[in-house]
């Protein structure tokens, strides 16, 4: 059976990559859009050879400091020419039958659709997440250029105006090198969703602190069987209620150190 990377009839789409630091993964992920007919990359100043490695999959690599999420997604699909355009993270695969799927869609008009959502299967610490909060994960990520836009802040999303229908092949995500990797992202990344918090006004909840954990447990854990993935079903869970727990305590933080400021302490 031939490979993705093998296709010479290329799908007229253009796929877009983000990358920064992303060297254990970015082969992978590039390796399997051979079958796109436009593929643009944009870098965030990586110091570790990923730039180098992505110039061997596509001419259309570009260097930009990292000006925040929505900013930098939205200029790397501005720098796409296709009518159709798609995402993909350094970390994710699209495997041969979601490439066919996707090529039967364009060739068929779309069936009238705008825009389409895909699911996405997880690998972490050495199998294949099934269950819980991390699946069925899925998000918009083929639709008309001219249709769809970035928003958001930290969990920057696009919205397509227009009809949005779902694709029934997944694509694969390789997330977390080892737990060291996870919780510093977790550090990162709490951070960065504490400040989206405070830039949009909203204010620190104690009833969020001590309770949105533990309803994250009962609701992903518990209804949604996170516990029939073993031991990584439950690392999952207690990393995402740590998480929630964090961010809204460095909310709290970021609260409090503004206003002692303000008060000149």
């Amino acid at each position: 059976m031939k490979k993705v990377r093998e296709m010479t009839e290329k799908i007229p789409v253009s796929v877009y990559v983000l990358t920064y630091n992303n060297r254990r993964t970015i082969e992978r992920c590039l390796g399997s859009l051979g079958w796109a007919q436009e593929l643009v990359v944009v870098d965030s100043l990586s110091n570790d050879g990923t730039y180098e490695l992505c110039k061997r999959y596509t001419d259309k690599v570009y260097q930009r400091e990292w000006p925040g999420h929505r900013d930098q997604y939205q200029y790397a699909a501005d720098l796409t020419t296709l009518e159709w355009i798609m995402f993909v993270d350094a970390d994710e695969e699209v495997p041969q039958e979601l490439a066919e799927e996707i090529r039967r869609e364009i060739s068929n008009g779309a069936g009238g659709f705008d825009g389409f959502v895909v699911y996405r299967r997880t690998y972490y610490l050495g199998r294949w997440i099934r269950y819980g909060g991390w699946y069925p994960d899925c998000e918009i990520r083929l639709y008309r250029r001219n249709k769809g836009k970035w928003e958001g802040g930290l969990h920057a999303k696009i919205a397509v105006e227009g009809k949005v229908g779902s694709l029934k092949n997944q694509y694969l995500h390789y997330t977390y090198r080892d737990l060291s990797d996870q919780i510093q992202t977790i550090d990162k990344y709490s951070g960065i969703a504490a400040m989206d918090l405070l830039s949009e006004g909203k204010r620190f909840s104690l009833f969020k602190l001590l309770f949105h954990p533990p309803f994250r447990f009962l609701k992903e854990y518990v209804l949604k069987s996170g516990f029939r993935d073993g031991i990584p079903g439950l690392i999952i869970i207690v990393a995402t209620m740590f998480y929630v727990f964090i961010k809204h305590a460095k909310l709290w933080e970021l609260i409090h150190v503004k206003k002692e400021n303000g008060n000149g302490s």
